[in-house]
């Protein structure tokens, strides 16, 4: 699998848009804030049209989220595109759909982006999986200075976690919310996991849930060629009082510590706290005995 394409780094002065592809805004403090720390770093920040629409619980509709994301990308002058925020509603855009790419564009968020993200992947070109306009304000400074590094062209830090085992390995990265890549196996927008270091955290799941999930994937085999594993935060995950429960990290060890891979836990990436950026398929290296996650150089520019 060749390696994806990094679109070019990020100046101050560059414009970019911001989008609303999935739930529909409610933080509206938070996502002032978020387009301020942008602004403050010299870029243009333009709010697509639609960006405040509702329906329902989406930022409008399929349609109208669709026209957001493609006004962004047909925009010559557009460089890259800001989620607003997460929720639900990303991979309603994806059906029958085609990115109309001329040059590649940064695409950044989580959480539910993680559709767009994955479907991005496919195509051979890198998004980050970071902070949303609605989180990034609350991020510490090294996590916010972290993402504006990478996008404007300079290399990574390792982040440092607890480690599991099971050796080193090398791959790609593919980052994500482990609800929303379950309910996108075995569909057209799922990558190719094979050889690659998968990254997970998630929100609001109760350990049962979590459960359910990681089954889905090992019954599907989606587990069998996979390099390693990256574990992120998963916040709002523990079981209620007085309920017969795992915990959620009892959950995670039953069912991926005994895959033989390195896996690295408790990195500080996802919601309720730092959300470090995480390029999605560059090189990385995953060593399980010390915990730590590595970044290659940027060569996929």
């Amino acid at each position: 699998m060749k390696d994806c394409q990094l679109p070019p780094p990020l100046k101050p002065g560059d414009c970019l848009h911001v989008i609303a592809p999935s739930g529909t805004l409610r933080e509206l403090e938070a996502f002032q804030k978020g387009i301020e720390v942008w602004r403050s770093r010299g870029y243009q920040v333009e709010l697509t049209p639609g960006f405040r629409d509702r329906w329902g619980y989406l930022a409008g509709n399929d349609n109208n989220r669709r026209q957001q994301l493609m006004m962004a990308l047909k925009d010559p002058d557009c460089r890259g595109i800001l989620c607003a925020r997460g929720g639900y509603g990303g991979a309603r855009l994806l059906e029958n759909w085609e990115w109309p790419w001329s040059a590649p564009k940064w695409l950044i968020g989580f959480s539910d982006v993680t559709s767009l993200l994955l479907s991005l992947y496919q195509q051979r070109i890198s998004g980050v999986h970071g902070p949303l306009l609605t989180t990034l304000a609350a991020e510490p400074n090294w996590s916010i200075d972290r993402l504006f590094n990478w996008v404007e062209g300079h290399p990574l830090e390792p982040l440092e976690g607890i480690g599991w085992g099971g050796g080193q390995a090398v791959g790609p990265l593919i980052p994500m919310n482990l609800t929303v890549a379950t309910n996108l196996l075995a569909t057209p927008i799922q990558p190719e996991f094979a050889g690659a270091i998968l990254a997970f955290e998630d929100v609001g799941e109760a350990p049962y849930r979590i459960d359910r999930m990681l089954t889905q994937w090992r019954l599907g085999g989606f587990f069998k060629q996979v390099r390693g594993i990256a574990l992120g935060r998963f916040s709002q995950c523990e079981p209620p009082a007085n309920i017969p429960s795992f915990t959620v990290e009892e959950v995670l060890r039953d069912r991926l510590g005994n895959l033989g891979i390195p896996i690295v836990s408790n990195l500080p990436f996802g919601h309720d706290g730092a959300n470090a950026a995480l390029p999605v398929g560059v090189q990385v290296g995953l060593d399980g005995d010390a915990g730590v996650l590595s970044f290659m150089t940027r060569s996929g520019e």
